[in-house]
């Protein structure tokens, strides 16, 4: 059944939208790249490679997740947006504001 409250479909990733890193999240480097701790749902996610990791950080510099993707190689956008999907999911990334966000 699909979702029918507006909370419901704010949750949906959505690659065309400027995301950002949660203000509730602190990132622990690690040699695999770091691990992610959310304050208030207290859940920890692993982020696996050093360059999702300089991904998370700059996403507020970008107009959408697809231009922050832009400068990846094609065989790890697919990864990468996979994982960015997943830290939605978990709250640890969430959609920018409008008329927040990167300058072009």
């Amino acid at each position: 059944m699909p979702p029918s409250s507006a909370a419901a479909s704010d949750t949906t990733f959505d690659a065309a939208r400027p995301y950002r890193l949660n203000p509730c999240v602190a990132l622990r480097p690690e040699p695999f790249g770091a691990l992610a701790y959310h304050f208030g749902n207290r859940r920890l996610s692993f982020l696996k490679a050093p360059e999702l990791v300089e991904l998370v950080r700059g996403l507020d510099r970008h107009p959408s997740v697809g231009h922050a993707l832009a400068g990846l190689p094609d065989a790890r956008r697919g990864a990468f947006l996979r994982a960015l999907a997943s830290l939605a999911a978990a709250d640890m990334i969430i959609p920018q504001r409008s008329g927040t966000g990167a300058r072009s």
